[in-house]
């Protein structure tokens, strides 16, 4: 995949539009590549493979088996090449010939100077194009709808390709295979390009000027800055004057405000924990914290011999027990899983949990 990156990138879009800025406030602080991050580039590589091969145009070989490797890994890969070539086969049937192409550069810089992204895949078809990003991580749900990302993708889209196609729409797509979420949007080209001159380039012209405002919001966890921006803190703090009220002493609308920011709060400390724990790693000595060594557990240092040793005692080091569902599922394949076992599986209701009001699934009525 790509190591070059947009001074303005797709990824950092709907941030930038909330809090312009945070742009030249992070470009100071060095980017540190986490195990999220390796893992995606991992799950990034397996998914373009599989989706090429699903294709018809196969690389010729198989993407490395890096230390994030797993059949889950592989699995969740052919699903998404599945879900790109039903997108595929709707558009072809719809519109007759149909390219698709994987890790696209496209640039839109008729909005942003210095702005480009790489689309996980675009599939262009006369006057409609798809585009559909993979998201690997466990991490938050991503909704396609006004998805700033993927309307830069798009951008990108009408400027790379707009010369060689008339396109009246462009559908977007998430496809999140490890939060079992699809999203779906689709956006008129008059519509993108309304949210393109009023939205986008003004928030970029204020980032890139260094004359944009800095907002705390759902935004904050993918800013450089986060850890030790004053505005993130001071939006949090501001929750410590209902430390001092008896809870049952609270109105509901103060209920519903530590409800509001209670997830962004847990983020926000675990942020600036995690900042001061990297730091200390890195030799800085904290006034009232320190460095000690964790709990750990013991651990076979050879799992054969130590089986092998086992079972010279006459006994059986292993236990036994029925594969789980999700894994069940890989060794026989969808259809025949559905098959064979329908009969013996079943989905009992969730535990009740409390969301926003915005949360697309149903009320339960009690």
């Amino acid at each position: 995949m790509p190591a070059e990156h947009a001074r303005f990138s797709p990824s950092s879009a709907d941030r930038i539009i909330h809090c312009p800025g945070s742009l030249l406030l992070g470009e100071g602080i060095p980017e540190t590549e986490s195990d999220a991050m390796r893992e995606g580039t991992e799950a990034h590589a397996w998914a373009e493979y599989e989706l090429l091969r699903a294709y018809g145009e196969p690389p010729e070989d198989l993407p490395v088996k890096g230390e994030f490797h797993s059949e889950e890994m592989e699995y969740c890969a052919r699903d998404y090449a599945a879900y790109a070539m039903e997108k595929v086969s709707a558009l072809k049937e719809e519109c007759g010939d149909v390219l698709l192409l994987t890790e696209q550069r496209l640039l839109f810089t008729n909005w942003v100077s210095d702005a480009f992204g790489t689309s996980d895949c675009v599939i262009l078809s006369g006057r409609k194009a798809c585009l559909i990003d993979y998201k690997y991580g466990r991490g938050h749900i991503v909704d396609a709808e006004q998805n700033a990302q993927l309307q830069c993708y798009a951008l990108g889209l009408l400027q790379t390709f707009g010369d060689l196609y008339d396109f009246d729409s462009i559908s977007m797509c998430i496809f999140q295979p490890r939060r079992e979420h699809v999203s779906e949007w689709t956006i008129s080209v008059p519509d993108l390009i309304k949210w393109g001159v009023e939205v986008l380039q003004p928030a970029a012209v204020q980032a890139m000027n260094g004359t944009g405002e800095f907002h705390e919001g759902d935004w904050c966890w993918t800013c450089r800055a986060k850890y030790r921006c004053a505005k993130r803190a001071e939006a949090n703090l501001e929750l410590a004057r209902l430390e001092f009220r008896e809870a049952n002493l609270l109105t509901d609308e103060e209920m519903e405000d530590v409800l509001d920011r209670a997830d962004r709060i847990a983020e926000w400390a675990a942020d600036v924990r995690e900042f001061a724990f990297q730091q200390a790693l890195g030799g800085k000595v904290w006034k009232d914290w320190k460095l000690v060594e964790g709990r750990s557990n013991r651990r076979y240092t050879d799992e054969a011999k130590a089986a092998e040793a086992v079972k010279a005692e006459g006994l059986d080091p292993y236990e036994h027990r029925i594969l789980g569902i999700t894994d069940m599922e890989k060794l026989l394949g969808k259809k025949r899983f559905s098959e064979l076992l329908k009969p013996y599986v079943e989905k009992p209701k969730g535990k009740p949990t409390l969301v926003r009001s915005s949360d697309k699934r149903a009320s339960i009525t009690l």
